[in-house]
């Protein structure tokens, strides 16, 4: 799993250094914020102190959402080139979100890294391991709950990708389409289709 983490982010890495100072500002798939955000937010992890986090989840009143958001809007002003740098010297940092193990990880880093390319057309590899390890989290009970997200009576069928979850009213797409869906992005287009499709799409939003 670690070794899929690496890539993941090795890959993210490469992607960050190359975007243009537009793109570092266009919207993301995370409603509110730009590239910017959500890179200040994926290397918060390596960024911040144990301390800097008790202090700032005080200040926050215990709200992780507060506390993020805060981060992400002040890092966000940290220059490219230094935020993309710590993403690379942290490809093999094992850290992983509080209960959710290297699994979370991967979903985190996935998911984000999603968030950034998609609505700026960017397409990097991501290894199929890697993508349907995180599509059948998410489609699992945990990942339900945790998305907010009713897959009951819907079979969700990945396209380009040998996964397939649950059994019902079909939705069928591009791996990275249904996992953005599934993650509750609300996408402008997208090519996941059949009955089950538009469900997952009123749910995103």
């Amino acid at each position: 799993m670690m070794d899929l983490i690496s890539a993941e982010r090795r890959e993210l890495a490469s992607v960050v250094e190359g975007l243009s100072a537009e793109q570092w500002r266009s919207p993301s798939l995370c409603a509110g914020w730009t590239t910017a955000h959500v890179v200040a937010h994926l290397t918060m992890p390596f960024r911040i102190t144990e301390e800097e986090f008790g202090r700032g989840m005080a200040e926050a009143r215990g709200q992780f959402t507060e506390f993020s958001d805060a981060v992400a809007a002040r890092d966000s002003e940290l220059p490219q080139a230094e935020l993309a740098g710590v993403l690379r010297d942290n490809i093999d940092n094992p850290w992983s979100p509080p209960g959710d193990g290297q699994q979370g990880a991967l979903s985190h880093d996935l998911i984000h890294g999603l968030d950034i390319a998609w609505p700026l057309s960017i397409t990097y590899p991501i290894p199929d391991e890697a993508m349907t390890t995180v599509l059948s989290l998410i489609a699992g009970p945990d990942g339900q709950k945790a998305f907010g997200v009713d897959l009951d009576g819907i079979e969700l069928r990945a396209s380009d990708l040998a996964w397939s979850s649950g059994s019902g009213a079909q939705a069928t797409g591009p791996s990275r389409d249904l996992l953005l869906l599934l993650a509750r992005r609300s996408l402008p287009h997208d090519a996941v289709t059949g009955p089950g499709a538009q469900r997952l799409r009123d749910a995103a939003r």
